[in-house]
């Protein structure tokens, strides 16, 4: 069941993809002009690197594409204009044109932490294709020039702390990465930077933040953060297993257990089921950002209940918690190697009860919803399974990439092996204060040069 999972996840990436740039869509199918993500281009090109190792495609394949890709991302015009350009000081647009690679519309940001995603591939790349070839020599070099390239210090519009994001017409956006959640790898990324890099403080404001995240919500003592994609998306390319700042050695706690326990929590949470929703249960969980069937407030259960479409679903501490009955398979799945037998048992099950209705093409479809009937609502997107409820027939990159590349790093460990070589990510590891396990192997020690 792995490998067809797995399988089928990689198609989404490789399939996809606009081949004369290798921009990736946003989801798929798509409604209306189709845009790309650029979060999603960050895990297909990790997921390139996994389709060599599992034998989807060759070597040769996956250079090509990647080299496709990377020539867009170096040569994408850069400034301040309000649609003739990809990006600013480094950083790219939340969303691209899937054809031309400018700002998908002038509601689009420039954003910090989808270029930061986007940036987990591309030094993904740099260290998988490490031959002695032209081509290889090529993507190493092209890698480095996008990533030198992001100016990280101009986003500190409110030093020390790193902007979520800029537009040309209301300039930053008025809030900053504070923790606890998948900002980790934006903060790596530019403590790692050898041409813009921020300062060791911009880790220690991030951290600072942590008392609003830590607590114990159903059994669990953790820094919390609803929705799952915040344990997963910096993990997807960092292994955070063994290695410790100030704030993990102060509380005996890295952010991998700490993630165990984010998902022992969820899963806690569906074993309650305070709302009685269909299908919740110990084998049959995963709240995170997804797909709903759309905007509406029904009576369920004697209460009403507001169901979203498009929305960050999760279960936390106070305030951090919302639920309509819509579950996403990438919570679970992207989840696999923070708790495996817990993950493995959710997939099973949820392919066994639910077959066809949810697992397609490219595997697990975004979301589902058991106890979604209501008829007359026109849905955002789905359609009403006279056995299931609401189930999309959308599958999204930014959840499809977790699956993908989390899967591998529970089998084979391969993301993670292949990015910590990569000096960038080691170096802001150090400049971060991090400490022990694979981070003081190898040629660089914690008591030597980070610049190693």
């Amino acid at each position: 069941m792995l490998d067809d999972v797995e399988h089928r996840t990689f198609e989404f990436f490789w399939k996809n993809a606009n081949p004369a740039n290798g921009l990736e869509p946003d989801h798929v199918p798509a409604r209306g002009t189709p845009f790309s993500s650029i979060a999603a281009v960050g895990f297909a090109l990790t997921g390139y690197g996994i389709g060599v190792e599992r034998g989807y495609i060759t070597r040769a394949q996956a250079v090509q594409r990647v080299l496709k890709t990377l020539r867009f991302f170096a040569h994408a015009p850069q400034g301040p204009s309000e649609d003739g350009d990809s990006g600013y000081h480094g950083f790219f647009y939340h969303f691209l044109d899937m054809r031309t690679g400018l700002r998908y519309g002038r509601w689009v940001e420039v954003s910090t932490v989808d270029t930061s995603l986007l940036l987990g591939g591309v030094l993904f790349c740099q260290s998988f294709f490490d031959r002695d070839t032209p081509a290889e020599r090529e993507i190493r070099k092209l890698a480095e020039t996008i990533y030198d390239r992001v100016d990280w210090t101009w986003s500190q519009a409110r030093p020390p702390a790193i902007s979520m994001g800029w537009t040309p017409g209301g300039k930053f956006i008025p809030h900053d990465w504070t923790g606890y959640d998948e900002g980790m790898i934006i903060y790596v990324l530019a403590l790692g930077s050898p041409t813009h890099p921020v300062q060791p403080d911009a880790w220690q404001a991030w951290t600072s933040t942590y008392g609003h995240s830590w607590g114990t919500y159903r059994g669990q003592t953790y820094l919390a953060f609803g929705p799952m994609f915040g344990h997963q998306y910096s993990q997807a390319w960092i292994d955070f297993r063994g290695i410790r700042d100030a704030w993990s050695r102060a509380h005996d706690l890295d952010y991998f257990q700490n993630s165990h326990r984010a998902v022992l929590a969820q899963q806690a949470y569906a074993i309650a089921n305070p709302h009685d929703f269909k299908g919740y249960g110990k084998n049959v969980w995963g709240l995170t950002a997804c797909n709903g069937p759309g905007n509406v407030t029904a009576i369920h259960d004697g209460a009403p209940i507001h169901f979203r479409g498009y929305s960050a679903r999760g279960a936390g501490l106070s305030g951090s918690t919302f639920d309509d009955g819509t579950l996403a398979p990438t919570a679970a799945l992207g989840s696999m190697p923070f708790a495996p037998k817990r993950v493995l048992q959710a997939m099973r099950t949820m392919k066994q009860r639910y077959g066809s209705a949810i697992y397609g093409t490219y595997g697990f479809v975004d979301a589902f919803n058991p106890t979604f009937s209501l008829k007359t609502l026109k849905l955002r997107s789905g359609h009403l399974d006279p056995k299931v409820g609401w189930v999309d027939d959308e599958y999204l990159g930014i959840d499809q990439g977790p699956i993908l590349l989390m899967i591998e790093n529970y089998r084979s460990g391969l993301v993670w092996r292949v990015m910590r070589r990569n000096r960038h990510i080691r170096k802001g590891l150090l400049r971060a204060g991090f400490e022990g396990g694979w981070l003081c192997s190898g040629k660089s020690s914690c008591t030597g040069s980070a610049a190693h």
